[in-house]
């Protein structure tokens, strides 16, 4: 883990749904958190697919390979039952889903690694969520971490893999823990609405796009102020793993708040981004699995807040 945060690693943790036909993108939108029917070709979006209460029960980053053909990447251990669950939405639509992990592979690129896959693309402007296709190829602009360039790079089966060092999964996981975009998996689905993971600061929740499943209940959290929780990085010197607890000195047992993704540190423990009470991160103190357990090292989130804008 000294290796610097530069490079290609295969993301195997990644699913792909695939969602094809004339209403593919009126019925993702019609689903999700975010904004697809006005989803353009040249950008991506970070949405959630809520349950009736409003709680995350996945995490997508989705494109268009055209109009008609949309790509959603999410945690691979949610797929099955995700796929599962649109699929019931279906109805008469047109509209295709089907798992299409066998289909593509996806990279993920750090640092220079960013810049040369890019480098063909005439005027290319790089800017988060950004997308640009070069010969079936597409590049999707992420968080950085740490300050680092980073990118999604998903193209058809068989296509070699992009130019730079190896970089392990390893390395990409505590990337995305310190970019601050948190991607739900199976151990904290249906835990939280998407404001708990501050997804309406990084563009993952559109306000005005009209009805989805749970949309009153992420409505009214955002514009009644009822949000007590958000997302924030830690460090603790032991492992951290996600669906863990997390407990504040002066609530009598009673946990704070969670772990929602985690990987061990370049320089020692584990860093993680967390979801916890507004008030306890203020209050310091937290401590990780018990309240006598390991005590955290807290920092904001690595980006403004919409609410601070």
């Amino acid at each position: 883990m000294n290796t610097p945060f530069q490079g290609v690693a295969p993301l195997t943790h990644l699913g792909l749904i695939r969602a094809q036909g004339a209403d593919a993108a009126k019925f993702l939108h019609g689903q999700l958190t975010n904004d697809f029917s006005l989803l353009g070709l040249s950008e991506a979006r970070l949405a959630g697919f809520c349950n009736a209460k409003g709680r995350l029960q996945a995490s997508f980053m989705g494109f268009k390979r055209s109009h008609t053909d949309i790509v959603l990447l999410c945690s691979a251990d949610l797929l099955a039952t995700t796929l599962k669950r649109l699929s019931l939405f279906v109805l008469r639509s047109q509209v295709k889903l089907v798992d299409a992990s066998a289909d593509f592979v996806v990279y993920g690129l750090a640092g220079a690694a960013v810049a040369e896959a890019t480098q063909a693309l005439a005027e290319h402007q790089a800017r988060i969520w950004g997308k640009a296709d070069l010969d079936g190829i597409s590049i999707v602009h992420l968080y950085p971490a740490d300050g680092v360039p980073r990118a999604i790079w998903v193209a058809p089966a068989g296509t070699p893999a992009p130019a730079g060092a190896a970089l392990s999964s390893a390395q990409w996981a505590w990337g995305e823990v310190r970019s601050g975009i948190a991607t739900v998996t199976q151990a904290v689905c249906e835990a939280f609405v998407p404001q708990m993971l501050n997804y309406e600061s990084v563009g993952g929740v559109n306000f005005k796009k009209g009805c989805y499943p749970g949309q009153e209940v992420v409505a009214r959290s955002q514009f009644r102020g009822t949000l007590k929780r958000r997302a924030y990085l830690a460090h603790a010197d032991v492992e951290l793993k996600a669906g863990e607890e997390l407990f504040a000195p002066d609530d009598a047992g009673q946990p704070c708040g969670l772990v929602v993704q985690a990987a061990a540190a370049p320089g020692g423990g584990f860093d993680a981004i967390v979801s916890m009470q507004i008030s306890a991160f203020e209050a310091g103190g937290v401590r990780a699995l018990a309240a006598d357990g390991p005590l955290l090292t807290l920092e904001a989130a690595p980006y403004p807040l919409q609410a601070d804008i």
